[in-house]
């Protein structure tokens, strides 16, 4: 059923605030732009009425922090079923784009500005010309949504396609105007969707092998994952969220990025946050208290938008980072954990599994 919100002023008498709407629908574009984490924490704005070349403009154009370009398309005076159709429009010539495009198009949004400069202050890593659009979301928001259109996006979602919609909502507070906002998708979702995608030539069934990318540096320490088994991720949403597709009984195989592969394990519970994590080397004991080379977020220790989560973990066979297994061709990327239906993907495993002979043991 389509999404609906209410907003009720606290107090002994309760009163709902009126629902309004914006004066201008222009004004909700403008207010995104001022303040992008309207949309999202984990995405860069980098352009904005971009000419498709074949009678249409872009709304607004987005990187995620692995590269994946985010179409965000506005409803204004569309018809929900007219903007899908029209994002799923736009979506086939963001997929053609090439880097020296998605670069002009940062040329345009922020004059003088470098999209890789920026991007490094953004994320805190350089970005990686090989990945940069080599997926895509599609983002459609709107300020209300009939059943057909959530169908519509619901089946697209459910076969792969990464589509979400983003619902805002105006409300009457005195004079002033309150903006509510609601995903009628996990967004989780819809970045598991995308970083699946096959950028170019066939995509196949995914063949149950999960990848994953461990941040080894000053934040985590790949030698302690390894003594204290486990697999963590954190710093925002996007980098955790994914964590929690994993469940006891999957398989891991974990790359260390601008190294290589490092080690294959079994997952033996879900996602907790840092604050609940325990492992046991001599007794259970919170993993903040033992895992000392890395920082793991402690600053976030309280936010669990932010905070580090961590996957416990049984090892099959590990490598230091030292000797991390790379070649030209294996899979790589920058989400924490997806599941890869490119044909890259299964050849990378059967490479990794003449790699690591272990990967059987129970």
């Amino acid at each position: 059923m389509p999404i609906r919100h209410a907003i009720w002023k606290i107090g002994p008498q309760p009163e709902a605030l009126a629902e309004s709407s914006l004066a201008k629908e222009q004004l909700l574009e403008d207010m995104i732009v001022a303040a992008p984490r309207m949309l999202s924490d984990e995405w860069m704005l980098i352009g904005r009425q971009e000419d498709t070349g074949f009678g249409g403009r872009i709304d607004l154009l987005a990187v995620a922090p692995d590269g994946a370009l985010v179409l965000i398309e506005l409803k204004r005076d569309r018809t929900p079923r007219e903007v899908v159709a029209q994002a799923l429009d736009y979506a086939s010539w963001v997929e053609r784009l090439r880097d020296d495009e998605v670069a002009a198009i940062y040329g345009r949004f922020a004059p003088g500005r470098s999209l890789g400069d920026d991007f490094r202050a953004r994320f805190g890593q350089d970005l990686d010309e090989d990945a940069l659009n080599h997926a895509h979301e599609i983002i459609i928001v709107a300020s209300a949504l009939d059943e057909s259109t959530e169908r519509i996006v619901a089946y697209l979602s459910a076969r792969d396609i990464a589509i979400n919609v983003l619902f805002f909502q105006v409300f009457s507070h005195g004079a002033e105007q309150l903006l509510s906002r609601a995903w009628l998708l996990d967004p989780v979702r819809t970045q598991v969707s995308a970083a699946a995608a096959t950028p170019e030539g066939p995509s196949e069934p995914w063949n149950s092998e999960f990848y994953a990318s461990f941040g080894h540096g000053p934040e985590r320490s790949w030698e302690e994952a390894i003594t204290y088994g486990f697999l963590c991720a954190g710093g925002g949403a996007w980098y955790s969220k994914t964590l929690q597709i994993l469940a006891p009984g999957d398989r891991i195989w974990v790359k260390v990025p601008n190294a290589g592969f490092v080690g294959v394990g079994r997952v033996t519970g879900r996602a907790q946050p840092a604050a609940e994590f325990r492992v046991a080397p001599e007794g259970e004991v919170p993993v903040l208290d033992v895992a000392r080379k890395g920082d793991y977020h402690r600053e976030f220790l309280d936010d669990p938008a932010k905070c580090e989560y961590f996957v416990p973990v049984r090892w099959l066979q590990t490598l230091p980072v030292a000797q991390a297994f790379a070649e030209i061709g294996l899979f790589g990327n920058q989400n924490t954990v997806c599941k890869p239906t490119t044909p890259k993907w299964r050849t990378t495993v059967e490479r990794l599994k003449e790699k690591f002979l272990a990967f059987e043991s129970v």
